[in-house]
């Protein structure tokens, strides 16, 4: 520890050309279907600005909104942060092989390989707190590794503040902080715990987020509250399927690379804390029932460590070698893009929306919000003023604020998530009820099941299928039926 030997050259113009390739096909195909169900969340939640919400904090609701304000309130609009936050990822990760000794060769197959893995391609093409987060995390792991590198106490100010802002975005990042602290107790340096840097990175860290908290705190920390109810109803699901998308997530052509990535790690004395990092965060995620992509973005840098090593091999052998491994490339770059891209025609999705869903969630959401509006039409004028829409879930909700004033149509109201907080309608709202995707049980009266959700396509999603009533209106004044419509998860 304490080696300061110096980098080789950073290879700006070679991926600096990766990145703009990148930026340019995600820009072409950002606008090719449409919202997704979370990114419509987002665009709501931004138009209510707030240091929290129950599901998430502040971050990417305020990207969302400012993408949108500058760029246009379209998907392409919106989406243009999420091509940026994908493009630093790409050259942060290309500075994580350049920490670790890759030249040129090794820092653009550090960048391809991240650019065209399934995770980076989906988080970059539409806006999700992961987008944010896997570009902190790729932070997180170069301030890390200069760290332990170095010995140089103040790099702890930048893990801090990285970390800060990521607590400002998806409180995961915490998760990342553990493993790495307890490798760091394992196997160090060390060293680099025995500084008041340290102390100054978590106050950094602290103050950055302390807004965040605060908010939390006042609110009975909801985001602890969702998080439980994630892993009672995900956790078995998930633990059972954590181990082989960790093959899957990135590529099934990139696992010899981040296999020799942490074996390249755990050889280096500075490095290895990194390396050890991975599978104790994976005990924690399966403990935890967490989703198996929570640990992608630590992956991600696991195949960046893999890339000097790789290349390397791959320059040692003839021919064939290099031809086998350019087939296995391209290979591996179709399917991430088919699976993670908007390339075919919605109507031929069925395919791609077995290996993933969230494509599906891209689709249909204009078609729901007129169907919607179709039933609201059958509300007789002289009643209006005091209907209500109520959804089920927030993307319904936001499917149908999103497109309200096109259609004629009321905001919406909601019990999932944030929108709870945003309601609930006044008390003198009493008459008809168009309630979507909610089983009108003993809480609305007179309730007739209209029709259901259909988007055209002989595939489904998580709205085909979903029932919309036309009832005479709440059972109990809404502030009282309020309490029981709301849903954390």
């Amino acid at each position: 520890m304490g080696e300061t030997r110096d980098l080789p050259p950073f290879a700006a113009r070679a991926v600096g050309v990766v990145v703009a390739v990148q930026a340019v096909v995600l820009t072409a195909l950002s606008g090719r279907y449409g919202f997704h169900r979370d990114e419509l969340y987002f665009l709501a939640a931004g138009d209510r600005p707030d240091w929290g919400y129950v599901d998430q904090p502040p971050i990417t609701p305020l990207l969302a909104r400012l993408s949108t304000a500058v760029f246009g309130d379209t998907p392409t609009g919106l989406r243009v942060v999420a091509t940026l936050l994908g493009a630093a990822t790409v050259v942060v990760v290309a500075l994580v092989a350049r920490e670790l000794g890759g030249g040129r060769d090794a820092q653009v197959f550090a960048a391809v390989a991240t650019a065209l893995s399934a995770y980076a391609v989906v988080v970059s093409h539409m806006l999700t707190t992961n987008s944010v987060d896997m570009l902190l995390w790729a932070l997180v792991g170069l301030f890390a590794l200069r760290l332990f590198r170095t010995g140089d106490g103040r790099w702890w100010l930048a893990v801090g503040a990285a970390v800060g802002v990521g607590m400002a975005n998806k409180w995961l990042i915490l998760v990342l902080v553990l493993a790495i602290g307890v490798s760091l107790l394992v196997l160090g340096p060390r060293s680099v715990l025995r500084t008041w840097w340290l102390a100054a990175g978590v106050g950094v860290a602290l103050v950055v987020a302390a807004p965040v908290l605060v908010w939390q705190a006042a609110h009975d920390f909801p985001l602890l509250t969702v998080a439980s109810g994630i892993s009672q109803d995900d956790g078995a699901e998930s633990r059972i399927l954590f181990v082989p998308m960790q093959l899957v997530y990135v590529s099934p052509v990139l696992v010899p690379v981040w296999v020799a990535g942490i074996v390249r790690l755990f050889r280096d004395p500075d490095a290895r804390a990194l390396a050890l990092a991975y599978p104790v965060l994976c005990v924690v995620l399966l403990v935890l029932g967490g989703k198996p992509y929570y640990s992608i973005p630590l992956l991600v840098l696991m195949t960046a460590a893999g890339a000097e090593p790789t290349s390397r091999w791959l320059a040692r052998g003839g021919r064939g070698r290099r031809v086998g491994a350019g087939v296995a490339a391209v290979v591996g770059a179709l399917v991430s893009t088919v699976v993670g891209l908007p390339l075919l025609p919605a109507a031929a999705l069925g395919p791609v929306v077995a290996m993933n869903a969230e494509q599906g969630e891209q689709v249909g959401w204009h078609e729901f919000a007129t169907t919607v509006a179709d039933v609201w039409d059958r509300i007789p004028a002289a009643d209006r003023d005091r209907a209500v829409i109520f959804a089920g879930n927030f993307g319904e909700a936001g499917a149908i604020e999103r497109f309200h004033a096109e259609l004629g149509v009321p905001v919406p109201y909601s019990g999932h998530m944030s929108y709870a907080d945003w309601g609930p309608p006044a008390d003198s709202m009493s008459g008809p009820v168009v309630l979507v995707g909610v089983d009108p049980g003993r809480d609305f009266t007179g309730c007739e099941r209209v029709t259901e959700i259909d988007i055209g396509y002989d595939w489904d999603n998580d709205e085909v299928g979903t029932d919309v009533w036309l009832c005479d209106g709440p059972a109990r004044p809404w502030s009282r039926l309020w309490p029981d419509l709301r849903r954390y998860y």
